[in-house]
């Protein structure tokens, strides 16, 4: 399809329209916790949560290297434990931030602080965490390393605090917390014989099991709690790692291994425009024949999370790599880089090509509330879904583009290596061919 008529047609569909409506529905959260309050009361038995199921876990980053380190459990609604989980299934149920705000209310953590390398600081003598299969922590990783939502009883030191923790643009919100005093398993979790295979395996390196289990048909999501309980890695190596690093090292990591697959791959012949639209946030990524190259850039609108005066210029960001990828971490863009970057990975990977690539990420102020970097992993895997527009050349796609922006294209080019290098860099077409 022609590329003027592609943008033409990228009108609010049935399912964009049902998620306009989702999102105006306007719950109040504090509504939810006030009912989360009333169901925990029930589900308490003295000071222990009795009939709890946990389908993951949180480790957090305050204190390092002395972290909290919690069970995730729905409370009142145990039957449904694996839709608390976060997954790309919440992209394609389409829920809105106030879907994600709910669940995150009905979740409580319930955590206790230990050391990244040891389930205790009081001693010397407690072993490092590759032997901890008991105790909260054990319990913690028994949970991460199940493939189902595991059955516990919980013992509490207080009531909890009922609040929201918004979170970061990488890590979900985080809803109600209590301080655990111990857990106990009530059933034995089923685990996979793949993870149990990483488990095993004393020599094998943290990159190479992940990518294993990714091989396998685990999705990052997995994968990112199996390494965060510390359950990935060579002996001696294997830690504690908070969520929010977790999940873009595990991003990061998988990238890296498509990268490797595509690396000799042939180019696409043709320059394609794909766009998607999730939660507030617009996607617009343009492939071009050539080798290997990714950017992305951020535009943040004034009045959105990230940029939440009103009155404010839009705020932009970019971060790039070349045939060879990056040597450090990406700072402006952080966890959404890694993880539109995977997004486009597979896709190249699936079709056995590779290409130079723009993500365009635009934020409007209707992202009102960080839901995580899903959000940016899901929106760039699923806009490869359906028809793309065609354009003759990278500079006509940009250009195209750039009338749909909040930004001039003299801005853009500006911020973007890619897009500032248009009109000289015709050597991709010449390597396509």
């Amino acid at each position: 399809m022609r590329l003027d008529d592609y943008i033409e047609d990228l009108e609010p569909d049935e399912e964009a329209e049902r998620r306009r409506l989702a999102k105006e529905k306007s719950y109040a959260i504090t509504d939810h916790l006030e009912e989360f309050e009333r169901k925990f009361d029930d589900a308490l038995s003295g000071d222990t949560l009795v009939g709890s199921t946990s389908p993951s876990i949180f480790v957090g980053r305050s204190n390092y290297p002395d972290i909290p380190v919690g069970l995730l459990s729905p409370v009142g609604d145990e039957d449904a434990a694996a839709e608390y989980v976060t997954d790309g299934d919440w992209y394609r149920q389409g829920y809105a931030i106030d879907d994600v705000l709910q669940r995150r209310t009905g979740l409580l953590n319930s955590s206790k602080r230990a050391n990244v390398e040891s389930p205790s600081i009081a001693s010397r003598l407690t072993p490092s965490v590759h032997d901890t299969w008991d105790g909260f922590v054990g319990v913690q990783r028994e949970v991460a390393i199940a493939d189902r939502p595991v059955d516990l009883e919980i013992g509490l030191d207080d009531k909890p605090d009922l609040g929201l923790d918004a979170g970061t643009d990488v890590a979900t919100p985080r809803g109600p917390q209590a301080n655990a005093r111990n857990a106990a398993l009530t059933e034995n979790p089923h685990v996979p014989r793949p993870v149990k295979k990483t488990l095993e395996d004393d020599d094998w390196q943290a990159e190479g099991a992940m990518t294993y289990l990714y091989r396998r048909g685990f999705d990052v999501y997995e994968i990112n709690s199996i390494l965060s309980a510390g359950a990935l890695g060579q002996t001696k190596q294997r830690r504690l790692v908070p969520t929010r690093w977790s999940i873009t090292a595990v991003d990061d990591t998988v990238g890296q291994y498509l990268r490797g697959r595509i690396r000799n791959a042939p180019s696409i012949d043709e320059v394609q425009v794909w766009a998607n639209e999730y939660v507030g946030n617009r996607y617009w990524i343009v492939l071009a024949p050539g080798t290997w190259e990714f950017e992305l850039v951020e535009m943040k609108a004034p009045g959105s999370i990230w940029n939440p005066n009103p009155e404010d210029d839009l705020w932009m960001a970019s971060a790039s790599e070349g045939y060879e990828g990056r040597s450090s971490y990406v700072e402006e863009t952080a966890g959404a880089y890694y993880a539109a970057r995977l997004g486009v990975l597979e896709h190249l990977e699936s079709i056995g090509r590779q290409a130079k690539c723009l993500v365009l990420r635009e934020v409007s102020d209707d992202y009102w509330a960080p839901v995580g970097v899903w959000q940016v992993r899901e929106s760039v895997r699923n806009a490869f879904e359906g028809e793309y527009g065609e354009a003759e050349t990278f500079h006509e796609a940009v250009s195209e583009v750039a009338t749909r922006l909040p930004v001039s294209g003299a801005r853009l080019r500006r911020k973007s290596e890619l897009a500032a290098g248009l009109q000289s860099n015709l050597s991709a077409f010449s390597n396509a061919k």
